[in-house]
């Protein structure tokens, strides 16, 4: 018969009972700075971002955006996707990998990328589950070989699409598009898009710059039986910060101005 084990003495936590999770000095310091129901314009957010108390960790931070919008992502008419090249880049080294032949290989080479390769590419990840690289590019006639192993690409979000422009023709622009900072995004179940639009490092004009260049983004992507408020929420952070949430009035005004 199995020991049952005797509770902790000074325990107090019931049976079926959360423990309320316990946040580090640090991440209190820097909720203590927003004001609880304030929406902040986007310099207002930057700034915070730039304090000590919020960029306190040891490393350099990413910098993410979550955005709610008015769509049902249940209809596929509904669906919201897209890629956009950020003005500033992703501060992220990105490894590439194209599936062409002939002389649409050797312009991807030039071009910069990672792995280049044909059929014989396509087998090595199909018998290796071999996956070493971030983004998948590929010619629309190596697209039939490319479906073989959409099972271990798509889950990863790596399977070449025409949609965000990895299935083309034009493969240096496309891996030059790629080294240089572009990045894709797509609805969430939840009808939330995140992304990663830099790092902590970055300044704050390369941070709005390319904060306004996604939102712009996203703003054309708005399907047509969207109804109602398309962009509801939004907010930004770092890595290991709290969320501080936007004014999306303010980056509307922005992106008309500019």
């Amino acid at each position: 018969m199995p020991r049952i084990p005797k509770k902790r003495e000074g325990s107090t936590r019931e049976k079926g009972k959360r423990i309320p999770h316990q946040r580090g000095k640090k991440s209190q310091a820097a909720r203590e700075l927003l004001e609880v129901g304030r929406l902040y314009a986007l310099d207002e957010a930057l700034e915070l971002l730039k304090k000590p108390e919020f960029n306190f960790a040891r490393f350099d931070q990413s910098v993410d955006v979550a955005v709610q919008l008015g769509v049902d992502p249940r209809k596929s008419d509904q669906m919201v996707r897209g890629a956009v090249v950020l003005p500033n880049g992703t501060g992220k080294t990105v490894r590439i990998a194209v599936f062409a032949k002939g002389e649409k290989a050797k312009e991807a080479e030039e071009a910069g990328a990672d792995i280049v390769g044909g059929e014989e590419l396509v087998e090595k990840i199909r018998t290796e589950n071999w996956l070493d690289f971030d983004k998948a590019i590929a010619t629309p006639d190596m697209m039939r070989h490319v479906g073989l192993i959409g099972k271990l690409l798509g889950p990863r979000g790596l399977m070449p699409s025409p949609k965000v422009g990895t299935v083309t023709f034009d493969v240096g622009n496309a891996v030059r598009e790629q080294k240089s900072g572009k990045i894709e995004f797509r609805v969430d179940k939840a009808g939330i898009v995140h992304s990663t639009v830099g790092k902590s490092s970055f300044s704050a004009e390369q941070l709005r710059g390319n904060i306004l260049a996604i939102f712009d983004t996203i703003m054309r992507a708005k399907p047509q039986t969207s109804k109602g408020v398309y962009l509801q929420k939004a907010s930004i952070s770092l890595t290991q910060s709290p969320g501080v949430t936007l004014d999306v009035a303010s980056i509307q005004g922005a992106l008309k101005a500019g």
